[in-house]
C-alpha cells in the first residue's frame, strides 16, 4: 500500500498553500533575474548585474529603480520585525546578498540545488519552514543560496571533489592541506556516521556513533565540510512521499570526552538554517545518565518544532518503535547484519567528471529544460483559467529535471562510498539491503521509492 502524500508537499496543497506557493515562485524568480513575459518594461531592470558593486557604483544604482532595489524597498517594512528572533542572523545576510550578488549565480544556486528534487518541493521546505510566510520563506531561501555558494562551496567543492580529493589531500605537501585531507579521511574510515537502511516510514537513516567522536581530534573545518558531505549524500536517497530523514544517535559508550559543542550547534544550524523540513525523527539511543544535563542545554538551542523530533530509546524494544527489526543492525541488537567497513576510492571513479563534452551537453539540456520551468510556473501564476493544464506540464517537466540530474549526476558529483557499495545505483536506483533473494537480507527487501515500492504510513513527526 502507497502511503499519502503529507500535507504541504506537492500534490496536497491547500487552495491557501498553493496561492503561498505562487507568490513565492514570483518573489523568487524576481529575485533571479528571470523576467516575467507580461512585465517587458522591466527587461532591462531583470538583467543579471555583471558583479558585486564597488562603493562608486552603489551610489547610482541607489538611483535606478533595479528589481533588486525594488525587492529591497518592499523588504524594508519588514526588516527589522523579521530581526527579532532571527537565531542565525537571515535577515541581514539577505539584504546583504541582494545588495553584492549577481542574480544569475543565486538562480545557478538554486537549481543546483535541487538536484533530482521536485522544484516546488523544495519551496516548499522553506514555506513550511516559516509557517507560510512568503516573505521569511523567501528571506531563509536567499540566505541558503548564499550559504551554498559562498560560504561552504557544496555543489562546486565539497560534492564536486568528494571523497577522492581528500585521499589526494592526505599525502599533499603542504601540512595544513594534508591535515584537512587526513582528518575528512579519518572520520569515514572510523564511521563515525553512515547511512544505512530505512526506519519505518520509509525514512533513510543516519547513524552517529558518538563514542568515535574524541573532541580536537580533527579539526574543525574537516567537522563541518564531512558534516555537509553526509547531509547532501542523505539528500540523494528522498524521494517523494519521502522527503525527510531519521538520525540515529548511538550513544553507547558515551562519556564526556566525547562531548563537543562546536559540532553540535552546526549541525543543528545546518538543519534549521540551510536545510529546512529535512528531519523526520531523531533517535538517541541508550543515552548515559550523564546526557541528562548535556541535554538540556542542547534542548535549548532547538527550534521548539525540531525539539518535538526527539526521542529517547532505553533498549531494542524502544527503538523498534520508530524501525523494523530486521532493519535495526546486529550492533544495535537488530536484525541486520550489515556492518559499516569503509572502501576507499579508486583511481579511475570519477572518470566521466573529465568528460567536459558530456557535461557540457547535459548541462545545456538541463537548462533548457529549466528555462522551459521557469516560463511554464509563470503562466501557472498568472493564467488561472488554464491552471491544471499547465500544473501537470510543470509536473512533467520535474519528472524531466529528476531523470536528467541522475544522468549528469556522475559528472558533477565525485563518487562517494555509497556509489561504490552499490547503494546508490545508476539512474538513481537506491538499494537499501541488497539484491533480492539475497541471504540474510532484511525481509521485506527495500528498493528506494524512486523505484516503486513505498512506505505505508507516515508518522506524525513529519507533519507540520
Amino acid at each position: 500500500m502507497v502511503g499519502p502524500v503529507l500535507p504541504g508537499r506537492p500534490g496536497n496543497l491547500t487552495a491557501d498553500q498553493e496561492a503561498k506557493l505562487q507568490e513565492l515562485w514570483t518573489a523568487t524568480l524576481r529575485v533571479f533575474g528571470v523576467q516575467a513575459p507580461d512585465r517587458p518594461e522591466d527587461a532591462a531592470d531583470m538583467q543579471p548585474s555583471s558583479g558585486t558593486a564597488t562603493p562608486d557604483t552603489k551610489l547610482k544604482k541607489k538611483k535606478k529603480h533595479s528589481m533588486f532595489r525594488r525587492q529591497k524597498d518592499e523588504d524594508d517594512d519588514k526588516t527589522s520585525s523579521d530581526q527579532e528572533g532571527d537565531k542565525y542572523g537571515l535577515s541581514k545576510a539577505y539584504q546583504q546578498v541582494l545588495a553584492t550578488q549577481n542574480p544569475e549565480n543565486l538562480r545557478k544556486a538554486f537549481w543546483g540545488m535541487v538536484k533530482h528534487d521536485h522544484p516546488d518541493g523544495l519551496l516548499l521546505r522553506f514555506l513550511r519552514a516559516r509557517k507560510w510566510d512568503v516573505h521569511n520563506a523567501l528571506v531563509m531561501l536567499i540566505a541558503t543560496m548564499n550559504w551554498r555558494m559562498q560560504e561552504v562551496h557544496v555543489d562546486d567543492d565539497i560534492m564536486k571533489k568528494g571523497e577522492a580529493q581528500a585521499m589526494q589531500d592526505s599525502s599533499n605537501s603542504d601540512p595544513t592541506i594534508r591535515k584537512e585531507g587526513q582528518d575528512f579521511l579519518a572520520q569515514l574510515k572510523l564511521g563515525k556516521s553512515f547511512l544505512h537502511g530505512t526506519d519505518k516510514e520509509g525514512r533513510p537513516m543516519c547513524f552517529v556513533r558518538v563514542r568515535l567522536h574524541k573532541q580536537g581530534e580533527q579539526s574543525e573545518t574537516s567537522l563541518e565540510r564531512y558534516t555537509v558531505y553526509t547531509i547532501e549524500t542523505a539528500r540523494l536517497l528522498l524521494s517523494p512521499p519521502v522527503d525527510t530523514a531519521a538520525i540515529v544517535f548511538d550513544m553507547t559508550g558515551f562519556s564526556m570526552a566525547n562531548m563537543d559543542y562546536a559540532p553540535v550547534k552546526f549541525m543543528i544550524k545546518c538543519f534549521e538554517a540551510n536545510y529546512p523540513e529535512s528531519l523526520g525523527v531523531v533517535l538517541v539511543h541508550k543515552s548515559p545518565w550523564i546526557f541528562q544535563s548535556i541535554w538540556s542545554i542542547i534542548k535549548g538551542w532547538l527550534d521548539p518544532v525540531v525539539a518535538r523530533k526527539v526521542h529517547f530509546t532505553k533498549n531494542i524494544e524502544e527503538l523498534e518503535q520508530f524501525v523494523e527489526k530486521s532493519h535495526i543492525i546486529k550492533e544495535l541488537g537488530g536484525d541486520d547484519p550489515w556492518e559499516y567497513s569503509y572502501v576507499e576510492p579508486s583511481t579511475n571513479e570519477n572518470h566521466q567528471m573529465s568528460d567536459e563534452s558530456t557535461t557540457n551537453q547535459l548541462l545545456e539540456e538541463r537548462a533548457k529544460v529549466v528555462k522551459e520551468y521557469e516560463s511554464t510556473t509563470q503562466a501557472w501564476i498568472s493564467d488561472s483559467h488554464n491552471r491544471t493544464t499547465l500544473q501537470q506540464k510543470r509536473n512533467d517537466l520535474a519528472e524531466r529535471l529528476r531523470a536528467g540530474y541522475w544522468q549528469l549526476d556522475p559528472y558533477v558529483r565525485a563518487r562517494s562510498l555509497y556509489d561504490r557499495t552499490n547503494m546508490v545505483q545508476e539512474g538513481g536506483v537506491i538499494q537499501y539491503y541488497g539484491k533480492s533473494g539475497t541471504p540474510n537480507a532484511p525481509k521485506p527487501f527495500f528498493v528506494s521509492p524512486q523505484n516503486g515500492l513505498q512506505p505505508t504510513e507516515h508518522r506524525a513527526d513529519d507533519v507540520d
